[in-house]
């Protein structure tokens, strides 16, 4: 992990982020953070300093330097920076899992189209990093010093690679889903999909279930084993978290950022908005610019 942890520090000598190839990002941060809302794509996330806590539903999942998070859909999250200081910051990297690669990996390791379990699994989990997924992560971590010729041309083999190592560990049947053409969590991602793109819409369960190929009651219960939430609880977060990006990053005002998203009741968004971020609209963009 030291090698790890001199590369990181070496690509990001201050806090922030470091875009290393389009699936490849660092990070680094001197002091405690969070709670930050946000969306966690299908990754890989590794830590190689520090420790951070993800919130999904009424789960929480903790990981620092012996542990790898792996998620495999798009999940609204909530994560908080819990052990990082200046002395010794958080120091971590996150690849980004595109599903069609993992399919082809499948494919060209054997597996069947029908590989896994009927029964799908949640979407994010917590497992030990073991020696041999830690080597391809620090490979992939030092085309942060590679040449663009060498990006080019190792980058795509290291991703199979670590998908490879993935498929065969500890959370190789939740990736498996995903690569799953057709299969239960590849529909789950199919609605997931939906509901990012569409979230300002109504969408009836029945719509969505219509989606994923299943009947209203099966989709509810994969749905939210998956997921974590309920459709609508899902909706609803991906809703505030965009009203949260607009009244943050543009000059729209707190009842058009509401309308925006599909509220048509300024109080009942002002008050979902509260229980969700801990402060109304308006004190949440004070709060804000202020810092």
């Amino acid at each position: 992990m030291g090698e790890l942890c001199t590369i990181i520090g070496r690509a990001l000598p201050a806090d922030g982020i470091r875009q290393v190839t389009p699936n490849l990002e660092f990070f680094r941060l001197s002091m405690p953070l969070g709670p930050l809302h946000g969306v966690a794509k299908p990754s890989f996330c590794v830590i190689a300093q520090g420790a951070k806590v993800v919130l999904l539903g009424n789960a929480a999942y903790r990981y620092d330097s012996e542990h790898y998070l792996l998620a495999s859909l798009e999940l609204p999250v909530i994560g908080e920076i819990v052990d990082a200081s200046s002395a010794l910051p958080y120091l971590a990297l996150r690849v980004v899992l595109e599903p069609i690669t993992i399919a082809e990996v499948m494919l060209d390791a054997g597996f069947h189209r029908d590989s896994g379990s009927a029964t799908p699994l949640c979407g994010m989990d917590v497992s030990r990093l073991d020696s041999r997924l830690l080597d391809v992560t620090v490979r992939l971590a030092r085309l942060a010093d590679a040449s663009a010729a060498e990006i080019k041309v190792l980058s795509p083999l290291l991703m199979r690679e670590l998908i490879f190592v993935l498929l065969m560990g500890d959370q190789g049947e939740r990736l498996r889903q995903i690569g799953v053409h057709g299969g239960v969590t590849a529909r789950i991602a199919d609605a997931v999909s939906m509901l990012h793109h569409r979230f300002a819409e109504p969408l009836p369960i029945p719509e969505l279930a219509r989606t994923a190929g299943m009947s209203a009651s099966g989709f509810y219960s994969h749905f939210k084993a998956v997921t974590g939430f309920s459709p609508l609880q899902f909706q609803k977060r991906v809703r505030l978290q965009e009203a949260r990006r607009l009244l943050h990053g543009s000059d729209i005002d707190i009842a058009g950022a509401g309308y925006k998203v599909g509220y048509e009741d300024a109080s009942q968004f002002s008050r979902e908005y509260k229980r969700m971020f801990g402060a109304t609209p308006s004190r949440d963009v004070e709060a804000r610019r202020a810092v």
